[in-house]
């Protein structure tokens, strides 16, 4: 089992940034990638950014040149988000899988409002 806990959300301006961190416990040696979805009011979860054990990482189209996804170590994942804009408030879910048990592991989530 794999637990995930995700901190630094909260409340910012417009152009203001964010760091969110997300730390796993358990048995982390069986997850290949951590990611990080988010789900707004009325929206489905999407993939906003995730990164391989190797460093290889991908972003939605919404993001790119704003969010910057990294691995502090080996069990701690953060998103930095620049120039936040209204449309990134969402609920921050943490996400890590399992590829030989085909799991996916989520965290409860952190919530990110961009207002003035």
């Amino acid at each position: 089992q794999v637990q995930l806990v995700e901190s630094g959300g909260g409340l910012v301006q417009p152009g203001g940034s964010l760091r969110l961190s997300c730390t796993a416990s358990g048995s982390i040696f069986r997850i290949n990638v951590m990611g990080w979805y988010r789900q707004a009011p009325g929206n489905e979860r999407e993939l906003v950014a995730h990164i391989t054990n190797g460093g290889i990482t991908s972003y939605t189209e919404s993001v790119k040149g704003r969010f910057t996804i990294y691995r502090d170590n080996a069990n701690t994942a953060s998103l930095q988000m620049n120039n936040l804009k209204p449309e990134d408030t969402a609920v921050y879910y943490c996400n890590a899988r399992d590829p030989i048990r085909d799991i996916y592991y989520w965290g409860k989530g952190t919530l990110v409002t961009v207002s003035s």
